[in-house]
């Protein structure tokens, strides 16, 4: 019984260690859970979902994004036009002080195309998120079967913020 509570112990360290290594920090911004959604092997495009915090006193504007496998990343939205549901680019967004952006399904994206490998479930990718005055982040994006957060990771949302 006692290697069990050891075992389950160090697997939850572990998975406590990966949950905190999805947040990046960089300036006065914070990143949180980089994400994308696991595609069929021929899907020629992708997209990268997470949340950029600015905990600073000026905005700061994300101009845009690249990664290795992707051969084009785009910020793109949804918008509602003409009764129709649209997806278009977005040249940067800015992100005020005090400030929070959700890149979610439906919403904000990475709009990746024309991608050199499957994005597969458990899989990560690194992005490179350029910012007008922070400057280039790296950050791990990983791939998830699924459009919402495990339930660890959910629960680390919700304890840290």
């Amino acid at each position: 019984m006692r290697f069990n509570k050891l075992s389950l112990l160090l697997i939850g360290c572990a998975m406590a260690q990966l949950v905190q290594a999805h947040e990046f920090d960089a300036g006065q911004l914070h990143i949180d859970h980089p994400w994308s959604r696991a595609l069929p092997p021929v899907a020629p495009a992708g997209a990268a979902y997470l949340s950029i915090s600015n905990h600073g006193d000026s905005a700061d504007t994300l101009l845009g994004a690249q990664t290795e496998v992707a051969g084009k990343v785009e910020i793109h939205e949804h918008v509602h036009a003409d009764g129709m549901m649209k997806m278009q680019r977005v040249e940067s967004l800015v992100i005020e002080p005090g400030a929070t952006v959700t890149f979610a399904p439906g919403g904000y994206h990475l709009m990746l195309f024309n991608l050199a490998r499957p994005l597969a479930a458990g899989d990560s990718y690194p992005l490179t998120l350029q910012f007008a005055n922070t400057g280039e982040v790296e950050v791990q994006v990983n791939v998830q079967a699924d459009d919402e957060p495990s339930s660890a990771q959910e629960e680390h949302h919700h304890q840290h913020h």
